[in-house]
């Protein structure tokens, strides 16, 4: 009986074999697929401290999750790779969370990620910190449409430019402050800047020089300017502020920044600490103001690290989500599950989270795909074997048999 029982377990460890192998086959060409291997271990039924009674084999499936697959490029900016260590975490349509490699992600109906086996990309809300949520109860489905059209306003903005050192003083009563037809400046440039709704409003700035080494700046909203473009304007200036220069060095002292109330819009703060006073004539060298009209999403990037930018039409971007992943102390031990995805368990340790590209964590590739780690001649290989080893445990199980069927005809 112990021939019988041993062959039996031979044959059904070989089944196991060859159903491994098969597994691996039909993955051969699946994203992120890791090879499937066999592992037999030896069965006693009795041990005494004579003789051992053998009872055959025993089989254990594991799927060899730290086998890096080469990484092939694709057309789609949103499929996937990591180079390293990790797994992304994705989750079903019932919320449950999930590991995969399968970064296969394209945008669904309503802009969230989901890859082929119809999981989505979980990640963290982009908040300006390079690390993303350490739980995983902070990941949400990475959406790439759900921004719409976005709106910055002007808060911020600075000025590079020379005044004239040599410029007459204009009287009081005719600076750009007082706002009057006879008001008059010494030079004048503009801005453009937006509002809270992306709105475009031109403010135009003038410089009026009231003595030595000071000067006088203005802001006034171009709107409001008289039917001849200039004074008097229907509002008084939206800032007015004094400058005073070192007349030995022609640097400023006092007055490097004027606070400016856009209409519409947030405080954007003039940056005028890069005046000068030079004899030398009026000059813009530099001018920039932050903020943008609405623009539409165009595309996403994702870099390395994990973090994915929206793309827009006026070609500025910004950091929507941080894409973190996931691993465990035994990756080889994780629980397989339907979709190329797997569970933790008590032998594979509890899923942690971190930082693609950093620490013990690969990094993540744009627009590409890990292949299967299948290897198709290795595969075909041990087909052969475990079919040979098949047949040889069939023949020892008809030779028990056999010996089972003399023992039976024996008479007494």
């Amino acid at each position: 009986m112990s021939i019988l029982n041993a062959s039996v377990s031979g044959m059904l460890a070989d089944s196991n074999w060859l159903s491994s192998i098969s597994q691996n086959v039909a993955n051969a060409n699946t994203t992120g697929y890791k090879t499937v291997e066999t592992d037999f271990s030896t069965l006693v039924d009795q041990v005494s401290s004579a003789s051992a009674d053998f009872g055959g084999v025993m089989t254990r499936v594991r799927s060899l999750n730290t086998m890096q697959g080469n990484v092939a490029s694709t057309s789609t900016a949103t499929n996937l790779a990591v180079q390293g260590s990790g797994f992304f975490v994705v989750s079903d349509s019932s919320g449950a969370l999930y590991l995969t490699r399968n970064g296969s992600f394209a945008p669904d109906a309503s802009g969230n990620l989901v890859n082929s086996a119809g999981y989505y990309l979980m990640g963290a809300p982009a908040n300006g910190s390079p690390t993303p949520a350490n739980s995983l109860s902070g990941l949400t489905k990475v959406n790439v449409i759900g921004a719409g059209a976005t709106a910055t306003p002007t808060t911020a903005g600075s000025i590079t430019a020379n005044l004239p050192a040599t410029a007459a003083a204009i009287p009081t009563a005719n600076l750009p402050s007082a706002n009057t037809a006879s008001s008059t400046y010494t030079a004048a440039t503009s801005l453009v800047v937006y509002d809270n709704l992306g709105g475009s409003h031109t403010i135009n700035l003038y410089f009026a020089n009231t003595g030595a080494g000071t000067w006088e700046v203005d802001a006034f909203d171009a709107s409001a300017a008289a039917p001849n473009g200039g004074f008097p304007y229907s509002s008084g200036p939206l800032a007015t502020g004094t400058l005073t220069f070192d007349p030995s060095t022609g640097a400023l002292t006092s007055g490097g920044t004027l606070s400016i109330a856009v209409p519409n819009g947030a405080t954007m703060n003039l940056d005028l600490s890069n005046l000068t006073q030079f004899a030398t004539s009026f000059g813009v060298t530099a001018a920039t103001a932050n903020g943008n009209a609405p623009a539409s999403v165009q595309g996403v990037s994702i870099s390395s690290g994990g973090t994915l930018s929206l793309n827009y039409s006026n070609g500025t971007s910004s950091a929507a989500y941080d894409i973190p992943l996931a691993n465990v102390e035994s990756p080889d031990n994780l629980i397989s599950v339907s979709g190329n995805a797997f569970t933790a368990n008590t032998d594979s340790g509890p899923v942690f989270l971190g930082t693609p590209n950093s620490g013990s964590f690969g990094a993540i590739n744009s627009g590409a795909l890990e292949s299967s780690t299948v290897d198709l001649a290795t595969e075909l290989t041990a087909m052969i074997e475990a079919q040979s080893a098949y047949e040889a445990n069939s023949k020892v199980f008809q030779t028990g048999a056999t010996i089972l069927d003399v023992l039976n005809g024996l008479k007494p």
